[in-house]
């Protein structure tokens, strides 16, 4: 008891002494710093949450299915999408219809590449010729937290912890041509989503065009983060790694069961604290990962222990890697079960001497041939700040599908980055924005063993002005 007296009595005197540590400074300091945790923790549920508000936006609701009906415009604001690549998303929701079935076509006249996750961006299953039916089709059944009634022959199931979640699916294009994204589409749209109490009668699959909609997933970092942070916990039951968190939360305003409404201070110290999760954020993104080739600036753009903790629901008794998976999921989305098998992805944000990406400069990336691709690989400029595509541009990437694309006499393919086309014309060429800084994804769908033994080996983005 001696001690503790001791303790806040010197305390009292700290605070006497200096002004600066006045009570409502301490205060504000504090919920800033929780603000910032806050932030860093809830980063993949709220990154799903922003998806699913841009798709109430645009008209549709739990368990429809969102749809690009072409190939993405820079409407698209979720983080790192794919442009070449038809999109679909269904959002399901389980607390009120119960078990929802996701039904899968067989791969005759398409190829689908699709992860399913909870909202916390674990996966649940990947479906398609990579995913657990292995092409043949399939009908997945999504289950509600502590789901125990038996499941009906015939389904694949899934359960989860949490009642909502989404899946990302990719309807392949065989290239860009008009004819072959229609035809994407088209065998995206056999994809069924509809509850398990209607499989006698299935209920039809709804479909929301959403091409011509901005559609906004990117991370605010202010206020409104939190006012997605809430809606989170107030849908989904704590899951037991995550009790820890109930105090913090309920110290800025978030508490199960009440109303979430700062006033103005508190809205400022959460928009700060906010901030700071940006900034260390960034600072992480441009130091945190290793060289994947080598000593090249290609990095996965996902730590190794979170790639694991995503596909396996964080098993490790030991490790609970919330900082590297909001690195991961302020920049990209979508949990993967067997991460390499349908797609593989690796990220720069600087150039061969190691300077960051200027959209002023141009730049030159050869893709060596043979690359390690099945179906085909690409390059996607980002705005380095959002990590959506660069707004207003009309395109914002060349791939392997890419109608044009000329190769060399070699068969290694030249990609021209940067604010003009050079000299020898846009057919290679991806633009930028002077002043602003950008990043690019190097995707490989159906990826091969020479990318895995490092046998291929994609060179470093040079500056050539």
């Amino acid at each position: 008891m001696r001690s503790i007296a001791v303790f806040g009595a010197a305390v009292l005197s700290l605070l006497a002494a200096n002004d600066s540590l006045a009570l409502d400074d301490i205060v504000k300091q504090q919920i800033e710093r929780r603000a910032t945790e806050a932030v860093i923790w809830g980063m993949p549920a709220v990154n799903t949450d922003l998806m699913f508000q841009a798709f109430r936006k645009a008209g549709g609701m739990a368990n429809q299915i969102a749809l690009w009906s072409r190939l993405p415009s820079w409407l698209n604001q979720t983080l790192t999408p794919n442009p070449d690549t038809v999109y679909l998303i269904p959002f399901f929701d389980t607390q009120s219809a119960g078990p929802m079935v996701l039904e899968f076509p067989p791969a005759d006249s398409g190829s689908i590449t699709a992860n399913i996750d909870n909202i916390w961006q674990v996966a649940l299953e990947d479906a398609g010729p990579t995913g657990a039916d292995k092409g043949a089709g399939g009908k997945y059944l999504i289950l509600p937290p502590g789901y125990s009634k038996k499941v009906p022959a015939g389904y694949i199931p899934l359960g989860s912890d949490t009642f909502t979640g989404y899946a990302l699916i990719r309807s392949t294009p065989k290239t860009g041509s008009n004819e072959d994204v229609a035809k994407a589409v088209a065998y995206g749209k056999r994809v069924k989503l509809y509850p398990l109490s209607t499989a006698s009668k299935p209920q039809k699959t709804v479909f929301v065009d959403v091409v011509d909609d901005l559609f906004d997933g990117t991370i605010p970092y202010d206020a409104d983060y939190f006012a997605s942070l809430d809606r989170v916990v107030q849908k989904e039951p704590w899951l037991e790694r995550d009790r820890a968190m109930i105090d913090p939360l309920k110290s800025i305003g978030i508490e199960k069961g009440k109303v979430f409404k700062p006033d103005r201070d508190v809205s400022e110290a959460l928009t700060m604290g906010a901030k700071a999760a940006q900034v260390w954020l960034e600072y992480q993104r441009q130091n945190v990962f290793s060289p994947y080739f080598g000593s090249s600036r290609w990095f996965v753009p996902a730590l190794p222990e979170g790639i694991q903790a995503q596909s396996d629901n964080f098993a490790k008794v030991d490790s609970y890697t919330i900082d590297g998976r909001a690195i991961t999921y302020s920049m990209g989305y979508v949990g993967i079960k067997h991460l390499g098998a349908g797609q593989f992805y690796v990220m720069t944000v600087r150039d061969k001497a190691g300077d960051l990406l200027d959209g002023a400069r141009r730049y030159r990336l050869t893709v060596p041939a043979n690359a390690p691709a099945r179906q085909y690989w690409s390059a996607t400029v980002y705005d380095a700040k959002t990590h959506g595509f660069i707004r207003n541009l009309e395109r914002f990437s060349r791939a392997s599908n890419t109608p044009g694309l000329k190769s060399n006499g070699d068969s290694s393919v030249d990609i021209s980055i940067g604010p003009a086309a050079p000299p020898e014309g846009e057919a290679n060429w991806i633009p930028t924005i002077a002043g602003q800084r950008f990043e690019v994804l190097f995707r490989l769908y159906g990826p091969e063993k020479p990318l895995f033994d490092k046998s291929w080996v994609l060179p470093d983005i040079e500056a050539v002005q």
